[in-house]
């Protein structure tokens, strides 16, 4: 199967990134290389591109598609460990960094790897296949309680209580092998009339067990800080997010590493000594266009901020 992705608010991300010629660019999220290709196509022969994923699907394609441009480097590996990846290869700074966090068209309608609630599938959901534990292992070894937890916090699902209810009862009958399974469980946990008009009723649950599988929002989390200093002096950062919590994140960090002090606000002066490290370029979050989400309905929840590093 061709790994297909249609990349989502490419022009914009491309013009925040701000693409300097010489400079150095990460892409930590790399999937099908199509941000990266058109960063690459405005990078001198001076210029450096390193593309970083866990996906091998990813690192195959990209490669393919990437072969053209001399000035690529691409690594196997999750973007929480971009500083060590790029120390090793002689990198200390770089001009921008990129991250889609969404999980790309490939993944999803790749029958096999059972991020899908839309074929009957070995429950997989792995990001990196090198990892061993599957959304197997978390339908059928949660109880009860970390199952409502995931589901209502990952899945902002209202119905997560009887859903995990339905979930650890129906495995005490034979354990639950495949996505297919899954899914007509969470239909029983949930009323018909809600079913009728609020979109697919495994979607929020599937989303739940893939971001805790995968760890996204603890590894969004605790790189952040690490990535906007691993930036050159009006270096930028460009985060798409699909998630409520995921940019929930973000926003939160920009600002922190905007204005980082712990003063209480009566202090006249600032005695906390914390610096700011830049200011945040997005107030609010840029949007797809309506153009763009009519042909590309997996855009529509997609939102991109954007930091830059200022050495004040």
């Amino acid at each position: 199967m061709e790994f297909k992705h249609k990349s989502v608010l490419l022009n914009e991300t491309i013009e925040g990134l701000r693409v300097k010629p010489d400079g150095i660019y990460v892409d930590g999220t790399l999937g099908g290389a199509g941000h990266a290709t058109e960063v690459c196509k405005k990078l001198s022969a001076k210029g450096r591109f390193i593309g970083i994923d866990q996906d091998q699907d990813a690192i195959i394609a990209a490669s393919e598609r990437l072969s053209a441009f001399n000035q690529v480097t691409i690594i196997r590996s999750n973007y929480c460990y971009m500083a060590d990846e790029l120390r090793s290869r002689g990198i200390d700074k770089v001009d921008g960094i990129l991250l889609d966090l969404g999980v790309s068209s490939y993944q999803l309608d790749n029958e096999e790897r059972g991020f899908s609630y839309r074929y009957d599938s070995p429950l997989d959901m792995r990001m990196d296949r090198r990892q061993s534990r599957t959304a197997g292992d978390i339908v059928n070894g949660y109880d009860e309680k970390e199952l409502y937890r995931i589901i209502r916090d990952y899945g902002e699902d209202k119905f997560a209580r009887n859903i995990a209810k339905h979930i650890v009862a129906a495995r005490e009958q034979a354990p639950i092998r495949t996505t297919g399974e899954l899914t007509e469980i969470i239909r029983g946990a949930i009323p018909m009339k809600i079913q009728a008009t609020g979109g697919h009723p495994a979607k929020r649950t599937f989303q739940a067990i893939r971001i805790e599988l995968n760890r996204e929002l603890d590894v969004l989390r605790d790189s952040l800080d690490g990535m906007i200093d691993l930036l050159n002096d009006g270096g930028r950062i460009c985060i798409i997010t699909f998630h409520s919590l995921e940019d929930r994140i973000v926003k939160t960090i920009f600002r922190k590493n905007e204005n980082p002090c712990t003063c209480p606000p009566d202090f006249p002066v600032c005695v906390c000594g914390k610096e700011s490290k830049g200011k945040v370029i997005t107030r609010k979050p840029i949007l797809p266009g309506k153009e763009e989400m009519e042909e590309n309905p997996r855009s529509k929840s997609a939102k991109l901020r954007i930091f830059e590093r200022k050495m004040f």
